[in-house]
């Protein structure tokens, strides 16, 4: 059911599907309902965004950021002693910059330019909304 939800185009209906999961959850395992509660609306957002296909698959996970959290960690860890903050600015500046070499093609970047309309408009509402 939680594949089904998140596969879901329509943020409304998926939103509706995990929360009835996490209430058929909460007898069970609490922990894991109060978890899918949790940032519920936030792991949404390229749903509510429109954002299908490759670009969907490849931004849904948390993969991309943490293998580069790991280039940038292998490229840091000789460093035995940190003298400042901008020391260690200085050197995960160097690591990400090295990490570059070993970036792929990001699958659907062809829809970018779409996620990027979304999200202009997205802020132009929230903006509007504020005023």
């Amino acid at each position: 059911m939680l594949t089904e939800a998140y596969g879901l185009a329509d943020a409304t209906l998926a939103k509706r599907r995990l929360t009835q999961l996490a209430a058929g959850l909460e007898r069970t395992h609490p922990g894991a309902a109060a978890s899918l509660r949790e940032g519920l609306d936030e792991t949404l957002t390229l749903q509510e965004l429109g954002v299908t296909g490759a670009l969907y698959r490849t931004l849904r996970s948390t993969n991309a950021i943490e293998n580069l959290n790991g280039l940038v960690g292998r490229f840091v860890r000789n460093v035995r002693r940190w003298r400042d903050g901008r020391m260690l600015v200085r050197w995960i500046a160097a690591g990400l910059h090295e990490a570059r070499r070993s970036f792929r093609r990001v699958r659907g970047h062809a829809d970018l330019a779409t996620l990027v309309c979304a999200l202009d408009r997205r802020t132009l509402d929230t903006r509007k909304e504020v005023a």
